[in-house]
Formats: structure tokens, C-alpha cells, sequence
């Protein structure tokens, strides 16, 4: 796809699918796709729709199937299939306390001993990376009486799906099917990265999660649809990923931005685009935040930015939000920095129209699919409100827009030059071939060259500043 997609929750932007459906092709038919982020029963759970109790059915206040597929008749629908775990008030899970060892699924649940079966001392059991405070596993007692350990990475009502027991393969089997019948083309997986827990490692991102994600693809593309891996992690990891599916995501480019804006080089993102992977979604914002551990080391493997550099980088998402950015970030179990920030990235940036447009043209000019989320579409400030109901830090980046807050946004300037950039991304020339050159160690050069069209980006961060040519003319955004 050359154009750009948008990332957003139905419900949060507009309503419903129906409502988003116009939307999509009325004001912001700029976007050649749609990631629709999670509509499943119900979208707004524990885990905003990442909980789903069926995931195989459109929640009802949302729409239907229907829906999707129209959605899907003018440009590419992007769904969630969430690998890793599922709401511990599905029907499958209350079906497995209620019956046990009757229950058809039996095993679909990863429960302590199927990780340890010979029992797990503290450390095999603190070495495990997930990205919540806490441990990785939750008692649960059954309608029998016995009591069980069940994984839950994320939050106690997730429970996590045993991905090698043949009744989670056909869980997944089954979703695979329902996405595919939905009319959805690119499947993202969803938290494939804690999927697989192997003794002895960390349990993220091992050489057997790369395994079970060629598996998962396989399952996928069968059904005529597209892989999308999403896991913050190592650079390296991303790279390794990549050749086993279609698309994987640039995390690592919003910090090394955000690093640039604050020291005024290029050279981290330099870097980065002399190595990263030309088949990526590329983002700047997302639902869960700014990723700054992608950037960072891992380990004895150096990072993109170092410690240091990450910790400056936190340091200015917290002076451009007036604290709040700190206040809402959360540092996970045995980490010393947070692994992303939540804040909206126009926040970050200070609420600066001119950097947040430099910042879309920037990430719309690299190799690969763009996609711009809709709170920074938008020019979304931080719901701090919304997070001091909610306790979330996440929230802070997850408005709900009301429709005269949409219209007025449209009309703005942030808004305007976004969409300009998208309309912009949808021209030959971004089939062409990409080259780009530092002249100065703050500026960056991005060129995109095809049959006799050529469009250029010069951007510098110091200032910042940016012009847009194609064909030689100036591009002017807010035209």
C-alpha cells in the first residue's frame, strides 16, 4: 500500500464503524487504509478492547461484521488477533473453571505447571520480562474446588492462551477464520512477543517466539490476509522479525526523532535508516504511547540511544507536558526507566503545529506504510482528565472525541497539513526508489524518485524547518 492508513478506535473517533465509515469517506478520505483497534465484545473492557470475553464477535453498540466489510470495500482494514491472551470472563475460560478436565478447552489455558512442570525456583520465575509492575500469574480456583496458577502477562483479567496446546492453536484457527470472513486484509498480532514462555530466558522475543510467529503467519496468510508483527523491543529483534512477515512497525524512529528535536544532530536517525527494515508500518504515535525502548540497549546489545540518552529523552517529554508525562508513564517490574511515554506526540512536541508537521513529513517521506494515529491527526493535547478517572497512563492519549471536536480540529492547521501529507503519499512517486543524505549534522535529506517524478524533503531539526518539492514546485501543506 503506498498511501497512509489511520490508527483509531471507532468509538472514540467517531462514534461507531457506521459513523467512521463516513468519516473515511467524507473529511478524511486522505486514508488508503484503516486500523481499526479492537471492536470485538466488548471494546471497552479492562484493557480497551485488548480483553475481549468474544473475540470473534463486533460488539453490537459498535456494529456489525457488516460494517467491517464495508470498511473494507474502499481501502484495507487492519485488525487485531490477540496471540497472547483473552478475557478471564470469556466463555471459554468460565467453561474450563466450571468443568476442568470435560471442558472442550482444556488446555487452552496456560496455567504454572505447564511452564514448570518440575516446580520453579525465584529466580526462574522473577527472570521473566513483562511489562507490567507484579508477577506474570494469577490464582484462580475452579468450580471443583482446586486451585490454579494461570498466566496473566498483562493484567490478572487476561489470561493467557496456551499457544502450543491444540486447543489454543484452534482458537486461533478460529479468529483467523472470523477476521478473514470479516473482509480484513493485514492481520496484526497482537502481544506476540510474550506469547511463547520458555524456562530459563526471559520469555521475550527467544528464538522460539520466532518460531511460533512464522507458525502464525503461515496461519494467516492461508487465509489470503497479511502479517503485521507488533512488538516493542531490540532494534535487532525487528530485524529479525521482519523476513518472516509482511510488515513489522518502525518503533525505534519516534525516540530517535524526539532525540534529534532535542539536540539538534541527525545522526541517530541516521543511523537507523542506513539498517532499518524497508517493510514497516511507520508510526510517531500510537494507542500505547511512545515507544523509547526500541531505540535503547538491551542487555549487553547496544541500542540506538544509549541509557543516557534515553533518560533524556524522558526528560524533555516531562518539561514539554509540565511533569505529567512522568506522572502517567509506568516503570515496568525490575526496569529503572519506563518503556514508552504516554503523552500525545503533539504534547511532546510542545503543541508546535510547525514540528508536528515536520514530523509527519519526515516519517510520511521514509520506505515502507505510514500511519498516522488520530489523536495526533487530530492535534490532541493530553486527556489528563481522562486519566485521573481512569488511573491508566495510556488514557492520556486515548480521547474520545466528541463530533463537534472532530469538526473543529478538521479545520485546523495541525489537522489540515497531516492530511495534506497523506493525500501528498499517494502520488507514483512513493513506488519509486528512496535515497536520502545528512548535509550537516542536523539536517536530512529524503528523496523519492519514478518515472521522471521526484519528490524531496529538506528538513532541519535545530530550527526546525522543512520544504516539500515534487517535481521541483514547492508543496505548500496548508494550501
Amino acid at each position: 500500500m503506498t498511501g497512509v492508513s489511520l490508527l483509531t478506535y471507532a468509538d472514540r473517533l467517531a462514534g461507531d464503524l457506521p459513523g467512521l465509515g463516513m468519516l473515511l469517506d467524507g473529511r478524511i478520505s486522505a486514508f488508503d487504509g484503516v486500523h481499526v483497534l479492537p471492536f470485538f465484545t466488548p471494546f471497552d473492557g479492562d484493557d480497551t478492547g485488548f480483553d475481549p470475553i468474544d473475540h470473534t464477535v463486533v460488539d453490537p453498540r459498535l456494529g456489525s461484521w457488516s460494517d467491517i466489510r464495508r470498511l473494507a470495500d474502499a481501502r484495507e482494514v487492519t485488525a487485531d488477533l490477540i496471540v497472547n491472551h483473552v478475557s478471564s470472563r470469556s466463555a471459554e475460560f468460565a467453561d474450563w473453571l466450571d468443568r476442568g478436565a470435560q471442558s472442550p478447552h482444556d488446555g487452552m489455558f496456560l496455567t504454572f505447571d505447564r511452564v514448570f512442570p518440575n516446580g520453579a525456583s525465584e529466580a526462574d520465575i522473577t527472570a521473566f520480562y513483562r511489562p507490567r509492575p507484579g508477577l506474570p500469574v494469577t490464582p484462580y480456583r475452579g468450580a471443583d474446588g482446586r486451585r490454579r496458577l494461570v498466566w496473566t502477562t498483562f493484567m490478572p483479567s487476561q489470561v493467557d492462551i496456551d499457544i502450543t496446546h491444540p486447543a489454543g492453536i484452534g482458537y486461533l484457527e478460529r479468529l483467523a477464520d472470523t477476521l478473514a470472513a470479516g473482509g480484513v486484509g493485514t492481520v496484526r498480532l497482537d502481544a506476540v512477543g510474550y506469547a511463547v514462555k520458555t524456562p530459563g530466558t526471559d520469555s521475550f522475543m527467544t528464538p522460539q517466539t520466532l518460531e511460533f510467529v512464522a507458525q502464525a503467519a503461515e496461519l494467516i496468510r492461508a487465509r489470503g490476509m497479511r502479517v503485521l508483527v507488533e512488538v516493542h523491543a531490540h532494534h535487532s529483534q525487528q530485524q529479525q522479525i521482519a523476513p518472516l512477515v509482511d510488515l513489522v512497525y518502525d518503533f525505534a524512529f519516534p525516540p530517535l526523532l524526539l532525540h534529534a528535536f532535542a539536540t539538534g544532530r541527525v545522526d541517530r536517525i541516521a543511523s537507523w535508516l542506513g539498517i532499518r527494515p524497508s517493510n514497516a508500518v511507520t508510526v510517531l504515535d500510537t494507542h500505547d504511547g511512545i515507544g523509547v525502548i526500541d531505540a535503547g540497549p538491551s542487555g549487553d546489545r547496544p541500542g540506538l540511544l544509549s541509557h543516557d540518552d534515553m533518560a533524556a529523552v524522558f526528560r524533555a517529554a516531562h518539561d514539554a507536558t509540565d511533569g505529567h508525562s512522568s506522572i502517567a508513564s509506568v516503570i515496568p517490574a525490575w526496569m529503572t526507566l519506563p518503556h514508552q511515554i504516554n503523552a500525545t506526540f503533539f504534547s511532546v512536541l510542545g503543541r508546535d503545529t510547525r514540528r508536528m508537521l515536520l514530523a509527519r513529513a519526515l516519517q510520511a517521506f521514509l520506505p515502507g506504510e505510514p500511519q498516522f494515529y488520530y489523536v495526533g491527526l487530530l492535534g490532541g493535547a493530553d486527556d489528563t482528565e481522562l486519566f485521573e478517572r481512569t488511573g491508566q497512563g495510556r488514557d492520556v492519549n486515548r480521547h474520545s472525541y466528541t463530533r463537534d471536536e472532530v469538526l473543529r480540529a478538521l479545520d485546523t492547521d495541525v489537522t489540515r497539513g497531516q492530511l495534506s501529507l497523506a493525500r501528498l503519499r499517494r502520488h507514483p512517486v512513493f513506488d519509486g526508489s528512496f535515497s536520502w543524505d545528512a548535509p550537516d549534522e542536523a539536517s536530512l535529506a529524503l528523496r523519492w524518485r519514478s518515472a521522471g517524478h521526484e519528490a524531496v524533503l529538506r528538513a532541519r531539526v535545530d530550527e526546525p524547518d522543512f520544504e516539500i518539492t515534487l517535481d521541483g514546485m514547492p508543496v505548500d501543506l496548508l494550501a
